[in-house]
């Protein structure tokens, strides 16, 4: 009875072996690049779609409008400003950026207001140095998708929503085989470069 006790706890303990280096500090996710990129060339997966879910996973992806207005106020901007961060680091992706509105006012007016929200944190991005070409400003009415189901105001409903939508043609051709090199790009360039790691060799030798 006690060496099956014993060897269950060992297994216990082994089975822990079974998750990869890392695993805590980036829960599991980048020691999926090889799986991703099989999907890639089996066309299982898109570029896009995955880079969307990491979008969404690491930024907050909408934020809020006051009543029957377009201006980003000083909470919209800080979660903007990571928005905009974010995308400064992937030159190849497009973005769009839908608008939305409550249910109080016209379908035609919503349409326009939820316009102009788009509108705006485009231009926020753009003032910020990202290509207006990556952007586009889409609308959707309250009507249409609104968060809560009231006809009262309602600032939940009251959003603009930022989605990765595609890449530009012009980077397409340089994704072939590269998707890890692409979406871990931060991951790669803050790795030790091969130049620093030579020359810690030679350093070591020497002592020897």
């Amino acid at each position: 009875m006690r060496n099956w006790i014993i060897m269950a706890c060992a297994g216990l303990v082994l089975s822990g072996c079974n998750r990869p280096a890392g695993f805590e500090v980036d829960n599991g996710t980048f020691g999926n690049a090889t799986l991703n990129n099989v999907q890639m060339m089996n066309g299982e997966r898109g570029y896009a779609e995955i880079l969307g879910e990491r979008f969404a996973r690491e930024v907050p992806s909408q934020v809020n409008f006051a009543f029957n207005s377009a201006q980003i106020d000083a909470t919209a901007q800080q979660i903007l400003t990571q928005q905009a961060n974010w995308i400064r680091q992937f030159p190849e992706v497009r973005f769009r950026v839908y608008g939305h509105t409550d249910l109080v006012g016209s379908p035609a007016y919503n349409k326009s207001l939820g316009k102009r929200r788009a509108q705006a944190v485009v231009n926020f991005f753009a003032a910020r140095g990202i290509d207006r070409s990556r952007l586009e400003a889409l609308v959707s009415f309250g009507e249409t998708q609104p968060l809560i189901q009231t006809s009262d105001r309602e600032r939940r409903n009251r959003r603009t929503v930022t989605e990765v939508s595609g890449f530009s043609d012009k980077y397409r051709s340089t994704l072939d085989g590269k998707y890890a090199q692409v979406i871990y790009r931060e991951y790669v360039e803050s790795a030790v470069p091969p130049s620093a790691l030579s020359l810690e060799s030679t350093l070591g030798g020497s002592e020897q």
